[in-house]
């Protein structure tokens, strides 16, 4: 079945069909006004539904979509237009998630997950564009923290190999919960993003490492989520030392860094927007800059004991902190409203801050691009 051929869903004369498709798959198909046709194969099913993973989700709202099953055995569903993003997505048959043969699988959720890219004519930020490139490269160290061998990526700017002289400031990136350190390069361009600011001259040249959060002492047993208050304590603590005892003083080693604080900037999304900010702010000797987007924090702060009193003192947080910088989407109810509680404690306490906000954006890459887009400049510049 072609999109022309779709039940009730005519194919938009000037549609296309989405980037994240595999090779040989006409869906899932994006029309001219936003909505997205799926289209899955499965003649057997009783049932077939469309998934996403939550409310927060800004690919049908985070609702359950029933598909409709055309006499060929192809079930076909089309959204409500979409917001341009990469979207996370489910097939379900007859109640199984599983991950639609259409498209590409990405790390998200806890495991392999269907990936949805819908384009944006009228914005190039996160594309791949003819400029120079910097290099995504995988590095290997063991940690004595965990007590195993682990994978960092580590982006290095545009011109690195070329002049062995010159060092670079360092921006440690997270992943939210269910991904891993391969989320800000396939799911979030962060190389394209910061190779086209670069080229432009926007954003200083900077090395950009990208671990794996999740961090367990030896012998340590994972926890299943929901994670409860003490277990999200030890984690944030062992991902506190794995970073600051491990990784910085690796990555200081084996890469041409200035190794010092204030060449130093911790960042995330969502639970790595939480590990940045209950990391860096409470270990300013290693990180001058911390950088939260739609950070996982949804208790009110006490400025007095919040982050290990790291904001009591106004004045001393504002002369050692270079930029302290929070973002959310204003699609993302939860996360804009908690953005909206600490920028009121922050700015009551006199604690020197940026905001910004995604407009129309949900708990998605979306979101997060635009939030790296508009920090990246402002890093490691006075």
């Amino acid at each position: 079945m072609t999109p022309e051929s779709t039940p009730d869903t005519p194919r938009a004369v000037d549609g296309q069909r989405s980037p994240s498709a595999v090779r040989t798959a006409e869906y899932p198909w994006i029309h001219a006004d936003g909505r997205v046709t799926f289209a899955v194969s499965a003649p057997s099913a009783r049932t077939v539904e469309l998934k996403p993973p939550g409310q927060e989700s800004g690919l049908a709202a985070g609702q359950v979509l029933p598909m409709i099953r055309g006499e060929d055995g192809t079930w076909t569903v089309t959204t409500p237009p979409v917001v341009p993003g990469f979207y996370y997505y489910w097939v379900v048959i007859d109640g199984v998630p599983t991950n639609d043969p259409n498209t590409e699988t990405f790390f998200g959720c806890g495991a392999a997950t269907s990936g949805l890219e819908v384009p944006d004519p009228g914005t190039d930020f996160h594309d791949l564009l003819d400029v120079p490139h910097g290099e995504v490269r995988t590095r290997w160290f063991h940690a004595a923290t965990t007590g195993t061998w682990r994978r960092c990526l580590v982006y290095t700017p545009p011109g690195y190999d070329d002049d062995p002289g010159r060092r670079y400031p360092v921006l440690y990136l997270q992943h939210g919960a269910g991904e891993d350190e391969r989320g800000w390069t396939t799911q979030g361009r962060a190389n394209f993003i910061l190779d086209n600011l670069i080229d432009r001259g926007e954003a200083e040249p900077m090395i950009v490492v990208m671990n794996n959060g999740y961090a367990l002492e030896p012998g340590e047993v994972p926890a299943t989520p929901p994670y409860t208050p003490e277990q999200n304590a030890r984690l944030l603590d062992s991902f506190r030392d794995l970073l600051v005892r491990d990784v910085v003083p690796m990555v200081d080693a084996a890469y041409r860094t200035v190794p010092d604080r204030r060449s130093r900037a911790l960042a995330g999304l969502s639970m790595g927007g939480r590990q940045a900010l209950s990391v860096g702010l409470t270990n300013p000797d290693t990180f001058a800059s911390v950088v939260a987007f739609s950070a996982a924090v949804f208790d009110p702060l006490d400025p007095e004991t919040a982050f290990g009193g790291a904001l009591a003192d106004a004045e001393a947080f504002n002369a050692r902190t270079r930029l302290l910088w929070l973002s959310a989407g204003t699609g993302e109810q939860r996360f804009d409203e908690a953005l909206t509680s600490m920028e009121s404690v922050l700015s009551k306490q006199g604690i020197r801050h940026q905001t910004y906000r995604s407009q129309g954006t949900a708990h998605e890459w979306q979101t997060w691009r635009r939030s790296l887009y508009n920090v990246a400049p402002l890093l490691f510049r006075d």
